[in-house]
């Protein structure tokens, strides 16, 4: 009798184990997972401040950086964690450039140009305008150097690009600057 009693309350017990597993393997085919793609870029958050890349995005001035920025591939590496000082042209500098050239350069086949380019205005640190000091060197992403000048308290990269704003980033600061940076012929 013992023995049917302990047999009856183990299977009892496999039952309800069975019940309640098969109640969790129905609940856990009803339940939906969304994954999102990409990297960092496709974080949504509203409340943290912004990337670099997403300052970019929400500045209306910037809006031809930012379709040269997608068009080389480079939005997740500046969307990482920095931190980056990155020197940005206006659309108005991008303007300045013969328009074949920048036509020519937002295609699949000058993708490595228009990177070196855009590398050239990136530098591993975060550097605030107070920082820069006259005669300075920044070894850029690329590979290649810009030159500071400070003159009467104005910033120019190169004697050819001046900065006239900079913005904090979460992952380091944006210079805004009056004209495209092009790196050294080789």
């Amino acid at each position: 009798m013992k023995i049917l009693s302990i047999t009856i309350l183990a299977a009892m017990f496999m039952l309800t184990a069975a019940c309640s597993s098969s109640e969790a393997d129905s609940s856990s085919n009803t339940t939906e997972t969304t994954t999102v793609s990409g990297g960092q870029e496709n974080v949504k958050d509203d409340d943290s401040q912004q990337d670099v890349v997403k300052v970019a995005v929400g500045s209306k001035d910037h809006s031809t950086l930012v379709a040269a920025l997608k068009q080389a591939d480079l939005v997740t590496s500046l969307s990482n964690a920095g931190p980056f000082t990155v020197f940005a042209p206006t659309n108005v500098a991008f303007d300045k450039l013969d328009k074949a050239t920048l036509t020519a350069l937002m295609t699949d086949e000058k993708k490595a140009d228009l990177q070196n380019i855009l590398q050239y205005h990136v530098t591993v640190s975060a550097l605030k305008a107070d920082y820069l000091q006259d005669g300075q060197v920044l070894g850029m992403v690329n590979g290649d150097n810009v030159t500071v000048s400070v003159k009467n308290g104005k910033i120019t990269l190169n004697n050819s690009a001046t900065i006239i704003a900079s913005v904090p980033a979460s992952n380091g600061i944006i210079h805004v600057i009056d004209g495209v940076l092009l790196p050294p012929s080789k």
